[in-house]
């Protein structure tokens, strides 16, 4: 409801002024227009990764950080640290695709008896690739993930130790260190270490199946068939 002095403050002002607009008042001047403001938002919103700092520039005119932002936030933009997600090439995504579509009417009880495994390498210190993006509130679902805005990460970046491990729905299951460079005998050798130890941790069901991606090591015949199981194969990133 409106309060009725606001009510008669406007049917004044429209008989004075023959306008409901808001008449000029004293006081320093926005240093961007309306026009300017818009320019600034679509900026940001072609790229999200702009920095504030690499917009304060513009033909005639300079204007501070602060200033900036305070645009971005009246349009509801706010500085978010982008997400990551792999660097995926058409081939990946296609093969993706298809594992998706092989496997999406799984039901529950498959799933619950899939092992899943794959190797990773920890890095001590981690990389200094922090990003800022805007995004307006309410898009951290959606648009997080659109190509212009997440940075785009490589699986093994570098670093101080590998690992191979694996899990399933009900939990975790061995974790390997490797001290060589993998081979497909080694792979073979951790399999034989911890693949079956792991499945009874889990207690999986007989029909369980493992899970690991194309890499040439797993793909290997000696890899599929050294513990004679099942096993399912996903695209890797690179």
């Amino acid at each position: 409801m409106v309060p009725r002095s606001s009510v008669h403050t406007i049917a004044r002002q429209y008989k004075q002024h023959g306008t409901t607009q808001q008449s000029y008042r004293s006081g320093r001047r926005r240093v961007l227009s309306p026009r300017d403001e818009r320019t600034l938002v679509r900026k940001v919103q072609i790229n999200p990764r702009t920095a504030a700092k690499d917009l304060v520039e513009k033909p005639g005119t300079k204007v501070s950080i602060s200033t900036v932002k305070r645009v971005q936030y009246r349009h509801n933009l706010k500085g978010r640290s982008a997400r990551k997600k792999p660097l995926l090439q058409n081939r990946h995504k296609k093969a993706r695709l298809r594992f998706a579509t092989a496997h999406g009417n799984k039901d529950r009880t498959f799933w619950r008896n899939v092992l899943w495994s794959d190797e990773t390498k920890i890095e001590l210190f981690g990389h200094n690739d922090h990003c800022n993006v805007w995004r307006k509130k309410g898009e951290e679902k959606g648009e997080a993930c659109k190509p212009k805005n997440p940075i785009p990460n490589v699986k093994h970046g570098g670093g101080s130790i590998m690992l191979w491990g694996c899990f399933a729905a009900g939990g975790t299951g061995a974790l390997h260190k490797i001290d060589v460079i993998m081979r497909k005998e080694n792979y073979v050798d951790i399999l034989k270490q911890h693949l079956k130890t792991s499945v009874r941790k889990l207690k999986l069901g007989r029909k369980w199946v493992f899970q690991m991606d194309n890499d040439p090591k797993h793909t290997s015949k000696d890899g599929q068939q050294s513990q004679g199981i099942v096993v399912a194969i996903r695209t890797r990133q690179n």
